[in-house]
């Protein structure tokens, strides 16, 4: 009788189809797309997503809501203080290689209002521009960005 050793042919098979990574299960995060007073969006040009505009965002802590998460990363990366957070929509991400690293992550996207037009970059960031959301659609978005300003236009937006 021939017995197989399914632990290690499941290690390999999961090096073949699923390449290594540093992760060990999806990453929750969130995007944060901040509407100004004018209702304007507020986009970023990042390292982590060369040639393309994108939304401030980032990974959901322990113990920390999804809220909690896009409040967070939005006064991280912008300084500026959100309000009114409304659920857009999530979207899966699986090894895109449109991202600098190798991840899988699980978007939450919020829509939300902020008053201060003061923004101050962190270091994820090296420029940014406010743009009505439909005049986006016509920029070098990410795929993930423009879905979401689809699906927040098409609930009303």
């Amino acid at each position: 009788m021939v017995q197989a050793n399914w632990s290690s042919t499941r290690t390999v098979m999961s090096t073949i189809i699923f390449p290594m990574t540093e992760q060990s299960y999806p990453e929750p995060t969130t995007g944060v797309f901040i509407f100004n007073p004018q209702g304007e969006l507020l986009l970023l040009q990042s390292h982590k997503w060369p040639g393309k505009y994108v939304v401030p965002g980032g990974h959901v802590e322990l113990g920390e809501t999804l809220e909690e998460a896009a409040i967070r990363e939005a006064k991280e990366e912008t300084g500026l203080d959100i309000y009114d957070l409304q659920f857009i929509c999530f979207q899966q991400f699986i090894y895109d290689p449109a991202f600098w690293k190798k991840r899988h992550f699980i978007f939450f996207d919020y829509a939300c209002k902020v008053s201060s037009l003061d923004v101050q970059l962190n270091d994820e960031a090296e420029d940014y521009l406010w743009v009505a959301p439909q005049d986006a659609l016509a920029l070098a978005l990410d795929h993930y960005t423009r879905f979401s300003i689809r699906e927040y236009l098409r609930q009303g937006g």
